[in-house]
């Protein structure tokens, strides 16, 4: 949103307390900032879910693609442990899943609705400020008419020229009395619509990462050789590399 008092025909006689000025800028200007978050937020959490979901689809494909290796054929161990990692990756993808379908329900698809409020907000102060700009056009003619010689036809346009100031000047008083009344219990009701989106977002992550904890945690009991630590593998692992470095067609020339 963005807000550009008009300046055309201004009045000599200050027409809006500059009081009132300021509280209507402080208060919009809140609601500027508070969309300016609300979209961000909707922007980060979709970066967010689709990052998660192109995560678990890329380990399920890499357990796929070990699956069809050629040692698989060949070694049952492998074949077991390969197989583990794939029901393992598999789980997890259900399980982010899920909890990006939560998301989307229950944070995104009100963070949307939230933010299309603000359009009609941006409406409302929109018509404030041409009632605004009327009120200075017509108060500066009654202005120009009670500073010339109160002549006959002079106070007749005078006349007239103040009964068309009166609607107008009720027009923008009711516009402005109301949006400084509305905008900021609009502003005050973030907490009690966003609390519960945030409540659930909080939950979704708790019950996906202890389902990972699971999941992992029954993987590694699968996997783990006893009397294996991490430096034995890779001693290991080093060791037949190196016994791969000494054949012939991958020697150094």
């Amino acid at each position: 949103m963005s807000w550009i008092p008009f300046k055309i025909g201004q009045p000599k006689k200050q027409i809006v307390p500059k009081t009132v000025e300021r509280d209507f800028e402080r208060e919009y200007g809140k609601l500027q900032q508070l969309e300016e978050q609300t979209r961000k937020l909707q922007k980060d959490l979709k970066k967010s879910t689709d990052a998660d979901l192109a995560m678990s689809k890329s380990a399920v494909k890499i357990s796929l693609d070990l699956l069809s290796n050629p040692l698989c054929e060949q070694d049952q161990d492998f074949l077991n442990m390969v197989t583990a990692l794939d029901t393992a990756m598999k789980r997890m993808d259900a399980f982010n899943q899920e909890k990006v379908n939560q998301i989307q329900k229950t944070v995104v698809e009100p963070l949307k609705k939230f933010g299309s409020v603000f359009p009609s907000l941006n409406m409302a102060v929109k018509r404030r400020e041409q009632a605004l700009q009327d009120y200075r056009r017509l108060q500066a003619k009654v202005e120009k008419y009670e500073e010339k010689e109160k002549t006959g036809p002079v106070l007749a346009k005078l006349h007239q020229a103040r009964e068309e100031l009166r609607p107008v000047r009720d027009d923008f008083e009711a516009k402005n009395k109301q949006l400084l009344e509305e905008m900021p219990r609009f502003y005050n009701s973030r907490l009690d619509y966003f609390q519960p989106s945030f409540e659930s977002l909080v939950r979704a992550q708790v019950v996906y990462y202890s389902e990972m904890h699971k999941i992992f945690g029954d993987l590694t009991q699968q996997l783990d050789q006893p009397g294996h630590s991490d430096e034995q593998r890779e001693r290991e692992n080093e060791a037949k590399l190196n016994e791969l470095r000494a054949l012939s067609i991958v020697a150094d020339d």
